[in-house]
């Protein structure tokens, strides 16, 4: 699928509600006087948004690449975070939240690492390289590839109608004129 707005994106929309949760978990009682942990997470956790947000606009596949690992980097600090939190006794009755934010920090990493896969496999350089002559090669591309495909429906369906006896004049008349 081609996205056009990075708000658009799966991924993006995902690291969104991780910074949400993170947001929500760090306004609990525990996190006073932990103010560096509770910002560093809050920070961690809205960076793997802004982070996708800001490649998507760049223009190139390249910077997008390096702006996905950046956002990568920051869902493992907030797991590494978390973690960490799992280990401190004043957070034990946020067990069940470190463990749902932990799944959805790596979802997020997993989804990054398949779509960072995809581009690093794709011969294509991002819209900041599109001219004239690429628009019009990859519409070509394009259209060959959607006569391409009604050519092969077409010819699926004569083949059926052959299996089914429609072009042979089987049942009735034998395509013979008797004068």
């Amino acid at each position: 699928m081609k996205y056009s707005r990075f708000e658009d994106l799966p991924v993006w929309q995902a690291g969104m509600n991780l910074a949400e949760r993170v947001f929500t978990c760090t306004a609990d009682k525990a996190f006073a006087f932990q103010g560096d942990l509770a910002n560093q997470l809050q920070r961690a956790g809205l960076s793997i948004g802004n982070n996708i947000a800001e490649g998507f606009e760049r223009g190139t596949t390249s910077e997008l690449l390096a702006f996905l690992y950046y956002a990568r980097g920051s869902a493992g600090e907030v797991r590494s975070m978390l973690l960490l939190m799992e280990r401190l006794a004043r957070f034990a009755h946020l067990r069940s939240e470190i463990s749902d934010l932990k799944s959805l920090a790596e979802s997020v990493s997993r989804q990054l690492r398949a779509w960072a896969d995809a581009l690093q496999n794709s011969p294509i350089q991002g819209q900041r390289h599109l001219t004239d002559a690429t628009r019009r090669r990859d519409e070509e591309a394009r259209r060959r590839q959607e006569f391409d495909v009604e050519l092969e429906r077409i010819v699926q369906e004569g083949r059926r109608k052959i299996a089914g006896g429609e072009a042979t004049g089987e049942g009735g008349d034998s395509g013979r004129r008797v004068s």
